[in-house]
């Protein structure tokens, strides 16, 4: 028996929608990134992209447990001596909810040139509108 590799030609890619509201931020970003990945497909090759395009919505209603709120960290630095800029999960959720799932996301999925493309699938919008109705997208429940 040969074993089968999946071709970049042969992808057939899916587009799903994500409801965020009431979301525990760590278990959405794994559904997330496993779709991405396409590890739900039984062609799923390691070296290819077989993942299919995700679009989330309410990204600004995630919940988190604990006192991450207040814990977790996010940082960034300038380029420049001492410009360390730091904030806080709440107030990068009221700032960007964006960027929050994106960071999470992207922890999740391979670190070279597959990971980039993987990511680029990825469409994240903080309210409940988007901007994908012709994609017409089926609702995904992770």
């Amino acid at each position: 028996m040969k074993t089968f590799s999946a071709k970049n030609e042969e992808v057939v890619r899916g587009w799903y929608l994500v409801d965020a509201n009431n979301k525990t931020l760590g278990r959405l970003s794994t559904g997330i990134a496993s779709r991405l990945r396409g590890k739900h497909k039984p062609i799923f090759t390691p070296h290819v992209d077989t993942g299919d395009y995700i679009v989330v919505i309410n990204a600004s209603k995630i919940k988190v447990t604990g006192n991450k709120m207040n814990d977790k960290m996010y940082y960034k630095h300038t380029g420049y001596i001492g410009n360390l800029k730091s904030a806080n999960l709440s107030t990068m959720l009221e700032k960007s909810p964006e960027t929050v799932l994106m960071k999470s996301v992207r922890g999740m999925l391979p670190k070279n040139k597959l990971g980039n493309a993987m990511i680029k699938k990825l469409r994240i919008f903080s309210g409940s509108e988007h901007t994908h109705d012709a994609q017409q997208p089926e609702l995904l429940e992770i």
